[in-house]
């Protein structure tokens, strides 16, 4: 039963959510809540991962209000089993739940929260490897209509599992941690992992989401299957997609069109993106060598309606971090269509030996001569838009001229 289960480590009960569970006190371990990586307590829990969790229990209830059916859910890297606790508890429809972890501390922790919040009935609980979970779930009458791969570190090990586990017109979100690679500092280990050169430019970020997308659509294409990118964001130290599938081979190779390459001038700042590469990659502004990054996503990585159904549910069944996902979800509903990448005004105005000038004001000139302008959640100081580069130039002069 679950009041007879004893911890042999540290551990306190927190509420989250509708829900309340065991886990480990972090500050017994030396760690704070602004710690990424508590990974010192045998059992790993990050509080700040709070808000993820928040936005992924609305995003499945948008996702199953929008198939209008019921849903089963897996979740094969558990820990202590707060995530698949609260779909369980918190989406209305879901059928099943199915929980694993490797690590058996996190086996009976999670084992006691699923009692204690009496889902017997509801969620199945596994100690087994995540991949082995996933293929043994792969046959069509086992297969889920969700499935959440949020690791620490890459998600690209368990994505071929995950594709091969999920239904026709379901939806995969995956999370990243591991930025470092993503975002350029670690290249090779990139090109290794994702199958995609990074780049390191002010809009890093945004590049590792589409490389982090493109990933998954070679993956999934392997199989057979094509991907729709429904939303993504970047958020602390993290990044996360969500992805509806679609089998049949037409579907793959349509997703396999949606990838490329992002050209960026490190001399004049000019961006473009190619599906193709080639030899000679000259900055038709500037006339100076460009660099690449890529393959990787360059279709929308924000869906308007989808995001909508998401704002709909934080106003049905608020939690506390409701009032910062409504102001994330209305930036990404914002860039769903903006040019792809963005300029970050201080790295623009520190090129062209400027002094800083306000988002609002370059925000207001660009409009003002007729181009398309939004502000992003990847930066509080950047733009996407399609004004050129030069543009930009001659904007940021004007606005400091006095």
């Amino acid at each position: 039963m679950a009041e007879e289960y004893r911890a042999d480590f540290p551990s306190e009960t927190i509420r989250e959510g509708k829900i309340e569970v065991l886990v480990p006190k972090l500050s017994a371990y030396g760690v704070v809540p602004s710690d990424y990586a508590p990974s010192r307590a045998p059992v790993f829990y990050n509080p700040v991962m709070e808000f993820n969790r928040d936005l992924s229990v609305l995003a499945f209830k948008a996702y199953q209000y929008l198939v209008n059916h019921e849903v089963s859910i897996c979740e094969p890297l558990t820990s202590q089993g707060i995530r698949g606790i609260r779909y369980a508890t918190e989406i209305d429809g879901v059928t099943r739940v199915l929980l694993s972890d490797i690590n058996y501390h996190a086996y009976e922790l999670a084992q006691h929260n699923i009692e204690r919040n009496n889902l017997q009935g509801k969620i199945s609980l596994k100690h087994k490897d995540a991949n082995c979970v996933l293929s043994c779930n792969a046959s069509p009458k086992k297969r889920f209509d969700i499935i959440d791969i949020d690791p620490f570190g890459t998600p690209v090990p368990y994505l071929d599992s995950a594709f091969m586990a999920l239904k026709n017109k379901g939806l995969i979100a995956v999370t990243a941690t591991d930025l470092a690679p993503l975002c350029g500092v670690h290249a090779k280990a990139c090109f290794r992992k994702y199958g995609g050169k990074p780049m390191r430019t002010e809009y890093c970020h945004e590049l590792a989401v589409r490389l982090l997308a493109g990933c998954m659509a070679h993956m999934a294409a392997k199989h057979d299957i094509g991907v729709k990118i429904l939303l993504s964001h970047s958020s602390d130290h993290y990044i996360r997609v969500y992805a509806q599938i679609g089998y049949g081979c037409q579907r793959a190779d349509d997703s396999l069109k949606s990838t490329g390459y992002i050209l960026h001038c490190f001399n004049c700042l000019h961006r473009e993106t190619t599906q193709q590469l080639f030899s000679c990659l000259t900055c038709p502004e500037c006339g100076a060598k460009m660099d690449y990054a890529g393959p990787l996503w360059i279709d929308n990585i924000n869906d308007e309606a989808y995001i909508n159904q998401i704002l709909t549910e934080n106003q049905i069944d608020p939690f506390r971090n409701s009032p910062k996902i409504s102001k994330l979800l209305t930036t990404l509903k914002a860039e769903a269509e903006a040019p792809i990448t963005y300029y970050v005004l201080d790295k623009v105005c520190k090129k062209l030996s400027l002094p800083a000038t306000s988002t609002q004001s370059v925000v207001v000139a660009l409009q003002s001569g007729g181009y398309q302008v939004v502000q992003t959640h990847f930066n509080p100081r950047g733009i996407k838009t399609n004004a050129s580069a030069t543009v930009m130039h001659e904007t940021l002069k004007k606005l400091v001229t006095p």
